[in-house]
């Protein structure tokens, strides 16, 4: 693929490093860096030299004939060896490790690779084309570990996209959380909204401003400091679980967002320096080959050994 050398308008908000790749043809993120800090590249009129920069809606971006004429990789070499949990004709579901954004965003570090990166090559080996708005159907936090969906063509990602709206794909997540909820099952029916003070985080507001979440729990196996969870999600809200489990007063172990004194004392004496979030199994009915598709993850190493010290048990 070529670089446009044309003018592009941002639509969207993003990083400049990112807005290169997605929409105009620069084929990996590290290349697109290169052409900013060599000052091949305008914001406006502005000639721009940080990678991080943020583009606004509205931003006319330019590269120069330097860029153009030089030499593009043509695909990105993995740097990970990706597992594929189920694939067929129009979709994957892969098993995202933890520390891998899904795409590129905010706070990501110069020349930091994403699973959006990892799954070019996957495309091209196997001829079909990467069009980055009809890849992910849905996405998971940095370091949340497990199952995500992608879609091989644009049909199956509008269908898919279409089935989650509705509600009818099966995910469940593995958690592990401080102390123990009572019921011992529940459902958290708690609206999300976007944090009034940090909006880098949500929360459970009461508000015109918030969208409905409902987390279903079931409690597997606990001790006297931590319990082990099965959620399944009603809805898909930006950091559900997380918010919600804390909410009622049982963040998730490791993590670093939505924890409270007690969680942060109880992980730092269990030796959990990540984020206890899994999402374990996906499961749906294909509208398009009508098949019963259902993934597993394996539970990380780091996760199972934490199951096994505490004599906590998956069932």
């Amino acid at each position: 693929m070529s670089t446009n050398p044309s003018p592009v308008v941002v639509t969207t908000p993003m990083r400049l490093d990112a807005f290169l790749v997605s929409d105009m043809g620069v084929a990996t993120r590290s290349q697109s860096q290169k052409f900013i800090k060599a000052e091949f590249v305008k914001v406006g009129k502005k000639t721009i030299s940080k990678p991080a920069h943020m583009l606004k809606t509205g931003d006319s971006v330019t590269l120069s004939p330097e860029a153009t004429e030089a030499k593009i990789p043509t695909e990105h070499s993995p740097t990970l060896d990706l597992q594929i949990l189920y694939e067929d004709d129009d979709c994957m579901i892969i098993n995202k490790p933890a520390g891998l954004m899904v795409h590129a965003g905010s706070g990501m570090e110069e020349g930091e690779v994403t699973l959006m990166d990892e799954l070019k090559p996957l495309f091209a080996a196997r001829k079909l084309p990467f069009i980055e708005s009809s890849v992910l159907v849905h996405r998971l936090d940095k370091e949340t570990t497990g199952c995500i969906l992608v879609a091989k063509h644009p049909q199956a990602h509008r269908v898919l996209q279409k089935m989650f709206e509705k509600r009818t794909v099966a995910k469940t997540y593995l958690v592990l959380v401080m102390g123990t909820p009572t019921p011992s099952s529940a459902i958290i029916d708690s609206p999300i909204g976007r944090h009034s003070t940090d909006r880098t985080k949500m929360s459970v507001l009461r508000s015109g401003r918030t969208r409905e979440a409902r987390t279903i729990y079931h409690v597997l196996s606990s001790t006297n400091e931590a319990s082990l969870l099965a959620c399944d999600l009603e809805t898909g809200r930006t950091h559900q679980i997380r918010v919600h489990v804390s909410s009622i007063g049982h963040p998730i172990l490791g993590d670093e967002k939505y924890y409270t004194l007690g969680s942060l004392n109880i992980a730092k004496k269990m030796g959990i320096d990540f984020l206890c979030l899994h999402a374990w199994k996906l499961s749906f009915t294909s509208p398009i080959s009508k098949k019963k598709i259902a993934a597993v993850a394996a539970i990380p190493e780091k996760f199972q050994k934490q199951i096994e010290l505490n004599r906590l048990t998956v069932s």
